[in-house]
C-alpha cells in the first residue's frame, strides 16, 4: 500500500507531479521538497518578461502556498536533500530531519554551468533569485558581454537590447545553433539578433576575464579582441543534479536513467524533468530534455505511474523561444538529418523548417508559424515517409499531407 510520496525537486516537473497525484486520487501523505525558498514557480519568464520587468514575483507562481495547503501537500522549501537511505525508504534534509517514503520521485533539474574562477561581476541565469539579481543590475549596465548564444544567451540578449542595453554576444561555434537547426536556419537565426543591434561575435569563445577596482570588466576573446563592459552574463546550458541519486547507488548516465515508465534503477523510485535520461520509444533512444513542457508532462506520467498506472511517456518535445517579435517554436528529436525542407521564406523569418530522415520527418522549428508545428507533431509520430516536393508547397495544406502516402 502506498501511504507517503516524497518529490524531491519543488520545480515546473515537481509541481506537475504533486498536482497531478492529487487529480489521480491519491489522498495520502504527499511532501514536496524544494531547495529554493520560494513555492514552485515558472521558469521561462525569468529571461523574457520577468527580467524585463513586465511581470512581478506572483506571476511567476505555478500555484500559490494556500493552494498547496488546501490540497493537502506539505510544502517544504528552503530544505534540501542531502542523501537517500534507499533500504530504509528515508530522504535526509539539510536542516536534519527524515522524511520516510514508499514512492520517490526525483525531479532535482539541473544547475548552470560556470566558468572557474570566482568574478565579482558575472552572472547566471538559472533561478528566481538568479533573476532577480539581475533585474536590478542590468538597467545599470551600459554594455553586456553575453557568453554562448543558444536559446537562454539569445533570450538574454533580446531582454537586454529592449531594455536599451549595449550587448555583444559571443558564440564558439562559427553558426549559432547549428548543430540543432543546421547552418542555413542557425545563420538567419543570428541575423535577427545582428538586426536588433546585437554584436554577435561567432567563432570565437572566451579566453579571460579582467575586473577592475571601479566595476568595469574586460573580456579577452578566443581571438584575441578585447571588449570592455559592465557585466558579463554566461548562457552555456546546464548540468543535471544527478548526484544524489548517484551517491545512493541509482544508474546516472547524463542524468537519473530511467525507461520509458520514468522508473530508475532502483525499486519505487523515479525520476522525471531536466534530470531524467529517458529511453523515447517513438526516437527509439535516450534523451534528456530541459524544457517546461517537458517538465510539466513527465512530471504527471511520473505521478501516474507511481500509483501503478503504466503509462508509457512518449511525448513529441515541444518548446518555444520569443525574442523581439520573433516567436520559435520546436518539436521533436533529431540530432542527424539527411535533410531539411524549407516551407516558407527565409528571407521574410516566416517560415517552418522540417528535419528529415530517410524521409521521415523527425523534427520541425516553425519561425512566426506557429499552426505548423501541431501538424508537424503528427507527422513526427505518424512514422512515414512524406512527399517531400509536397511539404515544401505551401499549396498544399499540411492537414491533407498528413494523409496522403510519399
Amino acid at each position: 500500500m502506498i501511504n507517503t510520496i516524497v518529490i524531491v525537486g519543488a520545480g515546473q516537473c515537481g509541481a506537475s507531479a504533486a498536482e497531478t497525484l492529487r487529480n489521480e486520487g491519491f489522498d495520502g501523505t504527499l511532501i514536496l521538497i524544494g531547495d529554493e525558498d520560494d513555492p514552485p514557480y515558472e521558469r521561462p519568464p525569468l529571461s523574457k518578461e520577468y527580467l524585463q520587468g513586465k511581470q512581478d514575483r506572483e506571476e511567476l507562481l505555478i500555484r500559490s502556498r494556500e493552494w498547496y495547503r488546501d490540497a493537502g501537500i506539505e510544502l517544504r522549501t528552503g530544505s534540501a536533500a542531502t542523501s537517500l537511505d534507499l533500504d530504509a525508504g528515508v530522504v535526509r534534509l539539510s536542516d536534519g530531519d527524515r522524511v520516510s517514503f514508499d514512492r520517490l520521485l526525483l525531479a532535482t533539474g539541473g544547475r548552470a554551468r560556470t566558468l572557474p574562477g570566482d568574478y565579482q561581476r558575472v552572472r547566471y541565469l538559472r533561478s528566481l533569485a538568479d533573476a532577480d539579481r539581475l533585474r536590478t543590475e542590468l538597467p545599470a549596465a551600459g554594455h553586456v558581454v553575453i557568453v554562448g548564444a543558444g536559446f537562454i544567451g539569445a533570450e538574454l540578449a533580446a531582454s537586454a537590447r529592449s531594455l536599451g542595453i549595449d550587448v555583444t554576444m559571443l558564440e564558439a561555434l562559427e553558426v549559432p545553433m547549428a548543430r540543432v537547426l543546421g547552418t542555413e536556419i542557425g545563420a538567419v537565426y543570428a541575423d535577427i539578433h545582428r538586426d536588433q543591434g546585437v554584436r554577435l561575435h561567432t567563432g570565437e569563445g572566451l579566453a579571460s576575464i579582467t575586473e577592475s577596482a571601479d566595476g568595469t570588466v574586460r573580456v579577452r576573446t578566443t581571438r584575441e579582441q578585447v571588449i570592455d563592459c559592465d557585466l558579463v552574463v554566461v548562457g552555456i546550458g546546464i548540468t543535471p543534479n544527478s548526484e544524489l541519486a548517484q551517491a545512493a547507488g541509482i544508474t546516472t548516465d547524463n542524468g537519473i536513467v530511467v525507461d520509458q515508465f520514468c522508473r530508475t534503477s532502483a525499486p519505487h523510485v523515479y525520476a522525471a524533468g531536466d534530470v531524467a535520461n529517458h529511453f523515447h520509444p517513438l526516437f527509439g533512444r535516450r534523451l534528456r530534455v530541459e524544457h517546461y513542457d517537458n517538465a510539466i508532462r513527465q512530471g504527471a506520467a511520473a505521478a501516474r505511474n507511481m500509483l501503478g498506472k503504466d503509462v508509457v511517456f512518449d511525448e513529441c518535445h515541444w518548446f518555444w523561444s520569443d525574442q523581439y517579435d520573433v516567436n520559435l517554436q520546436y518539436t521533436g528529436h533529431c540530432p542527424q538529418w539527411d535533410e531539411i525542407v524549407v516551407r516558407g521564406s527565409l528571407e521574410e523569418r516566416r517560415f517552418t523548417a522540417f528535419y528529415l530522415n530517410h524521409g521521415i520527418v523527425n523534427a520541425a522549428l516553425a519561425l512566426n508559424r506557429p499552426k505548423d508545428i501541431l501538424r508537424a507533431k503528427k507527422m513526427i509520430r505518424a512514422r512515414t515517409p512524406v512527399d517531400v516536393a509536397k511539404l515544401r508547397d505551401e499549396d498544399v495544406d499540411l492537414r491533407k499531407l498528413l494523409q496522403q502516402p510519399a
